[in-house]
């Protein structure tokens, strides 16, 4: 027997299921009847009325709806996951105010990653070491910090965000392109798992089996930066979903930051342009932490107070000028020949430090870094410098 409240969620879902209802039309209809959970009595005349096509309108009041949406719930449930409707507590109450919020949410994970406030980190799929390095550290330091990373989990930018959330311990939360049980990319199938087993959250508009279609990541985007605080920007080309992303986020009134890159990579045309356009240049953790609005800032301080954690501290991990005292002579060697912006490749380090060491000493010393964490090892043996 369902309750009250379970009718008006399996109202929503039948609604969201129905053939040409989108998200604004499926609000309206909402508005018109008053209460959703009218759905499944009304007639055809009052459906229409409610702004349903003759199709649509048709499709609910044969009983199809319902019975889809049944079958969906069941589907949802088999696989460990569950659905939120603009009536659930749950919902993200900043999504409600964008122009065309979603009716459903399907998740996987803890919904409690939703009560931080987060801020959406968004790139290429194809970001130089520096983009990844940077997404990864700024990710890592905010999320030290109490606020919450979202990113779409694609590959580059939005893998290396969510990595540097979980580095940090906390949780992160992926908004998807696709169904809640289809994993794209599927080499980020450990990273799903990870990000759920952290306490995180997978979330996704669309239902059960949706694949990766084109069509559907200008869709998820704008649900990333309506659900986020703001919008971090690390590397994106001119004509991309990153450049998406921030125009749904201008648009639903977020905050831009944007982290500067090199003017001649066409990935940097993204950030450096909405630099030019206001966007909040972004350097490290501070930059985006200073521009908080002061109750927020107010808040996580309060928070970092009681866990006996330095607000001001830096915590890029194994900072030069902190990491020398612990580096044997080699080992300094070797460092100051590498960057975080740029990887060198084994061939041409040996060949610069050759006057100083033979090739022995080096493979030792780049060994004992990477074990450190100092440094990583690139395909190709290329080597950079860790953030």
């Amino acid at each position: 027997m369902l309750t009250a409240s379970d009718e008006v969620r399996l109202a929503w879902l039948a609604l969201t299921l129905t053939p040409r209802m989108g998200p604004t039309r499926t609000m309206r209809a909402a508005q018109y009847l008053q209460g959703i959970e009218r759905l499944f009595t009304c007639s055809l005349t009052e459906l229409e009325a409610a702004g349903l096509p003759a199709e649509s309108a048709q499709f609910v009041f044969d009983g199809r709806a319902r019975k889809a949406a049944v079958e969906e719930a069941d589907r949802t449930r088999t696989l460990g996951a569950g659905f939120l409707t603009p009536d659930d507590e749950s919902y993200p109450p900043s999504l409600l105010h964008i122009f065309d919020p979603p009716t459903v949410l399907w998740y996987r994970g803890s919904l409690s990653a939703l009560q931080r406030e987060g801020i959406a980190v968004v790139g290429t799929r194809h970001p130089t070491p520096y983009g990844a390095g940077m997404a990864q550290a700024l990710s890592r330091d905010l999320a030290l910090r109490g606020l919450g990373i979202y990113s779409g989990m694609a590959r580059g930018v939005d893998t290396a965000a969510h990595k540097g959330a979980l580095e940090a311990g906390a949780p992160t939360v992926a908004v998807w392109g696709t169904g809640i049980d289809v994993i794209y990319p599927k080499e980020n199938k450990r990273l799903a798992e990870d990000i759920v087993a952290s306490g995180g959250l997978i979330l996704t508009e669309f239902a059960t089996g949706t694949f990766p279609a084109p069509q559907n990541f200008p869709i998820r985007n704008r649900t990333l930066s309506g659900m986020s605080i703001g919008v971090l920007v690390v590397e994106g080309a001119e004509h991309s979903g990153t450049r998406i992303t921030a125009r749904c986020a201008l648009e639903q009134g977020r905050d831009i930051y944007a982290v500067p890159g090199n003017a001649t990579n066409k990935n940097a045309w993204g950030p450096n342009t909405l630099i030019k356009q206001g966007a909040k240049l972004t350097a490290s953790w501070m930059d985006v932490w200073e521009d908080l609005p002061s109750q927020l800032r107010t808040r996580l301080e309060d928070a970092l107070g009681e866990s006996s954690a330095d607000p001001n501290a830096s915590l890029f991990k194994d900072a030069p000028e902190n990491a020398a005292t612990t580096m044997s002579d080699h080992e300094r060697l070797v460092f100051a020949e590498l960057r975080q912006d740029e990887a060198l490749q084994l061939d041409e380090l040996i060949e610069r430090l050759e006057p100083k060491m033979v090739s022995g000493e080096i493979f030792t010393a780049l060994f004992e870094l990477e074990l450190a964490g100092r440094i990583k090892q690139m395909p190709g043996k290329n080597y950079l410098r860790c953030f």
